[in-house]
Order: C-alpha cells, then sequence, then structure tokens
C-alpha cells in the first residue's frame, strides 16, 4: 500500500473520537521527529506535538481529507511559530527550519514532510517579509552567501544588503500578513528545492533577483 491509499484509508476510517485518537497516536512518532528536526529540543517538540494533538481535536475530522498530512503540515507550522519566538531567536540560528540541503535518500513519507516544510518555511517569508528582505534572507540564512555576493546578485548596495538582513530578522518575529501570490509561491518552492538538492543557484538567483526588479 503506498503512502496515498494509507491516507485515504486514513480519512475514511475518520467517523468518531476513538478513530482520531488512534489516526493521531499512529502518526505520532512522525510528528515528533519532524518538530524535533525543526526545534532541535525534545521538550519543545513534545509541546509542539501536543498542541497539534489539541487542535487535531478541535478539527472537523470530516473535512479532512488526508488525516497524516494534516496533522504533519499543524506540526510544521507550530514548530516553525515556536522557532521564531523572540527568546528563541536569541539562542537559535534564524537558519535552522530552514535547511540549505535535502537529504536525497528520504522515503516517500520523509520527502512529503520535508517539502511542507520548506513550503511552510518560504510561505511565511512571503508573508511577513518585503521580496528584498526575502531575497536577501535566503541567500544568506539558507544558502551562506556572503553579503559582497548578494550585492552583486541582487544589484543592491552591501550595506543595504546587511540593513535587509537585520529587518528580515525582526520582521520575521512580527505577525503580520501580507498577501501570497500562489502562482509565485510555487514558482519559489520549486526554485528553491532545485537550488538545494543540485547546488546549482543561478536559476534561484534570477527569480529573487527578477522579484526586485518587479
Amino acid at each position: 500500500m503506498n503512502l496515498l491509499e494509507s491516507e485515504r484509508d486514513d480519512a475514511v476510517r475518520i467517523g468518531d473520537p476513538e478513530a482520531a485518537a488512534s489516526v493521531f497516536t499512529s502518526v505520532r512518532p512522525r510528528l515528533l521527529a519532524i518538530a524535533h528536526r525543526l526545534l532541535k529540543d525534545a521538550g519543545e517538540a513534545e509541546d509542539v506535538v501536543q498542541e497539534t494533538w489539541l487542535r487535531w481535536g478541535r478539527a472537523d475530522h470530516a473535512a479532512v481529507v488526508s488525516p497524516p498530512a494534516f496533522l504533519a503540515k499543524t506540526t510544521v507550522r507550530l514548530a516553525i511559530n515556536a522557532s521564531l519566538a523572540p527568546r528563541r531567536r536569541r539562542e537559535t540560528p534564524a537558519s535552522a527550519w530552514l535547511p540549505a540541503t535535502l537529504d536525497l535518500g528520504l522515503g516517500p513519507e520523509s520527502a512529503v514532510e520535508r517539502h511542507a516544510e520548506i513550503d511552510d518555511a518560504l510561505r511565511l517569508l512571503a508573508e511577513r517579509l518585503t521580496p528584498a528582505e526575502r531575497a536577501v534572507y535566503l541567500l544568506r540564512q539558507a544558502f551562506a552567501y556572503p553579503y559582497e555576493r548578494i550585492s552583486v546578485v541582487l544589484g543592491l548596495r552591501e550595506d543595504h544588503a546587511r540593513q535587509l538582513s537585520r529587518r528580515a530578522g525582526g520582521h520575521l518575529a512580527t505577525g503580520r500578513r501580507r498577501p501570497v501570490d500562489a502562482a509565485a509561491h510555487r514558482r519559489l518552492v520549486q526554485s528553491f528545492l532545485a537550488a538545494a538538492q543540485t547546488g546549482d543557484l543561478a536559476s534561484l538567483e534570477d527569480l529573487l533577483a527578477a522579484d526586485l526588479a518587479r
């Protein structure tokens, strides 16, 4: 049975609280692994999974097509939000939840989870940062570009790039939400994944620079 078939079966079984609890219990180890990968702290990962359980209890189970995917996505968002709390931002590198490389040996379930993590992380950047802030932040935090290189790629002064990076860190800690263009977001996710998997960042550089020119 493949992952999609398993998720469809889970969706069919959801019809009462006991079934919902059983589904959660079956995927809880995966949820803990996701939260721990993002937070690097067992206690905080447990807290996130507990909050996921509470949200699962309040969810309309009949409307959830894939319970495992719903629970994984909820865990990712909660862990990202936890990682951006002011206290944690002083203690944890800003790029901890935005991996620069992908494990090409991941199984199907882990690959889906990692894709969801990156999709959510990039969506959060789009919601909270300007295109210039996002471009500088991605190149600096995810791919360790020096500011001199960032200034060349994006056509910015080096001191401006540094300023944008500082602003991005501050804006990520806020709760503001900018509208996100769905097509533009898909292009960014695809380009980021390709860059992380192959190490060829030319297309991502071009996309980020083009966003600044709009």
